[in-house]
């Protein structure tokens, strides 16, 4: 099995990079392989709605984005962290995750979704929220730990000193691997959930 982490912090050993780190430890001893994508500091565009995607089955803008597609579509899980800039994601990443999420066709059901954010203090769960929508919409389950998902720290490395929040990590992280196996043996037994016809339904016509 393997989880695709992909920080969103331009500190490539930041808070954000603790976090995530220490859900890595506990992936790999429960034999999960792990990857981690830095993107905070890439020059990523955002989304221009030209939808080129349908036709080509990839983003027009060929970047990080197209790269991360196939990492996307094998992976079992997908964790993302961001620090909190004014109680929302790096913007930098929410870039990245509208165009990975909206240009990628592949079946995202039952892959498990989860978020982290770090802070210096506020803004935490707000950030939390919105990166859970993008798992929300494309049927992913959501894994959850002890607590809302976020660590605490300003300078890069200071969220060593949350233990708490470091307790959350690992929490989320076991939480992940079981929900990520308990699925898997589902999908063997029961397969996934039938789809109906996508009913699309503009509220202006």
């Amino acid at each position: 099995m393997k989880v695709l982490m992909v920080n969103g912090s331009p500190r490539t050993a930041g808070n954000t990079y603790v976090a995530l780190h220490e859900m890595e430890k506990v992936f790999r001893e429960d034999g999960i392989e792990t990857e981690i994508l830095h993107i905070g500091s890439k020059d990523i565009r955002g989304c221009i709605g030209c939808r080129k995607c349908a036709e080509t089955g990839k983003c027009v803008f060929n970047d990080l984005v197209n790269e991360a597609a196939g990492k996307f579509e094998e992976c079992d899980g997908l964790v993302v962290g961001s620090p909190v800039y004014y109680a929302s994601a790096n913007a930098t990443l929410v870039a990245f995750l509208t165009r990975l999420f909206y240009s990628t066709h592949f079946d995202k059901t039952m892959k498990v979704g989860a978020a982290v954010a770090a802070a210096r203090r506020g803004g935490l769960t707000a950030t939390y929220d919105e990166l859970n929508k993008f798992f929300g919409i494309a049927g992913m389950p959501i894994a959850s730990g002890q607590y809302w998902n976020g660590i605490h720290g300003a300078e890069p490395g200071e969220a060593q000193q949350d233990t708490e929040g470091l307790q959350m990590m690992r929490t989320l992280a076991r939480n992940m691997t079981f929900l990520m196996k308990s699925i898997a043996l589902g999908k063997e037994k029961y397969g996934i959930p039938e789809k109906e016809p996508f009913d699309r339904m503009n509220f202006i016509h």
